[in-house]
């Protein structure tokens, strides 16, 4: 395995990428994940890694999954995840929420696809 295809060095990237995405800075996501703007820093830059319960609070903060922050699949919005939940919410709406959904689904990914992160 090369250097640019270790663990650290997937996690270090996608945390950036993420936060970038979600357009916070350093200090905004420490506060959201209640650590040190410091600790976010040293994981960027991977002089540090973060503990599990870290690495948990900092993709519940940055609306991603463990999985893409470790590099183990590339959709950042967790849309795999949670596709069975949305899929039983639909189902139980009436045929106009569900044309409702559907147009708004459609203006949030057209707008997604317009800022996905860089590198990406």
């Amino acid at each position: 395995m090369d250097k640019s295809t270790r663990p650290t060095d997937i996690f270090k990237k996608r945390l950036r990428a993420a936060r970038e995405f979600r357009e916070l800075s350093q200090g905004e996501l420490a506060k959201r994940a209640d650590l040190q703007a410091s600790a976010i820093s040293h994981f960027e830059t991977g002089t540090r890694k973060p503990s599990f319960d870290n690495l948990k609070r900092i993709a519940d903060a940055l609306r991603v999954t463990t999985d893409y922050l470790l590099g183990r699949t590339n959709e950042i919005d967790g849309s795999a995840v949670s596709a069975d939940q949305l899929h039983r919410h639909y189902a139980g709406l009436s045929t106009e929420y569900q044309e409702m959904a559907d147009s708004f689904i459609q203006m949030l990914a057209s707008k997604a696809k317009k800022k996905k992160p860089k590198g990406e």
